[in-house]
């Protein structure tokens, strides 16, 4: 749980997320567009045995999801700290909810496949600086500190507005999985992050017309 004083110390998680496999969708290596907005330049490589299970879109998107769900979990720790709003506490327990156990589930398909395993507390100084970029809707340092900051009305708002654009951006990765993913169970995840995070994008954008401004 996140005190006051540390959450304005939080920091934006980065990773490199490698796109890559033909265009046919078999593994190996090769280019894939997409994976959010860390797909524009640098892009890496990921190595995929011969006759695997998974291919690399699998890997790209379970890298780049660990931290961008742990940047969610943070801010619902946050949420459960700082608001008094019942429906914005019940929110940032969903949250929670799905996404801690979908980490859990991402990091030990990447160790299975004997890929790198992003932490997902990663401080962006500890990041790779050569290529790594921010992921869809992942919240920058200074923004992350003014949810800290900020509390009763103003931090629910401020807290839902973050989170609907984070959503949003979990569901384009989760998109460009299915365009480019094989393994079933990552595909099925993927799904799930479509289905159950729109769910709470209309919800929380519900909850933001009942807000005062």
């Amino acid at each position: 749980m996140w005190s006051r004083r540390t959450a304005g110390l939080l920091v934006v998680l980065g990773f490199v997320v490698s796109g890559c496999s033909d265009s046919g969708g078999h593994d190996g290596m090769g280019d894939m567009e997409g994976m959010g907005d860390m797909s524009s330049r640098d892009r890496g490589s990921v190595e995929v045995p011969a006759g695997a299970e998974f291919n690399a879109a699998d890997v790209s998107f379970s890298q780049g999801m660990v931290p961008h769900h742990g940047q969610a979990v943070r801010m619902a720790d946050m949420a459960l700290e700082i608001s008094s709003n019942p429906e914005v506490r019940a929110i940032a327990e969903q949250i929670q909810a799905a996404q801690g156990p979908e980490i859990e589930q991402m990091s030990a398909w990447l160790t299975a496949w004997d890929q790198d395993v992003p932490d997902q507390d990663m401080p962006m100084d500890d990041m790779d600086h050569s290529g790594g970029m921010m992921m869809s809707g992942m919240m920058s340092a200074a923004e992350m500190g003014r949810l800290g900051a900020a509390d009763g009305a103003a931090f629910d708002r401020m807290w839902l507005e973050m989170m609907v654009r984070h959503h949003e951006g979990a569901i384009e990765m989760a998109e460009q999985l299915m365009d480019g993913g094989k393994y079933g169970p990552t595909r099925k995840l993927a799904e799930a992050v479509i289905e159950g995070q729109q769910a709470e994008i209309e919800e929380m954008n519900a909850l933001l017309g009942t807000l005062g401004s």
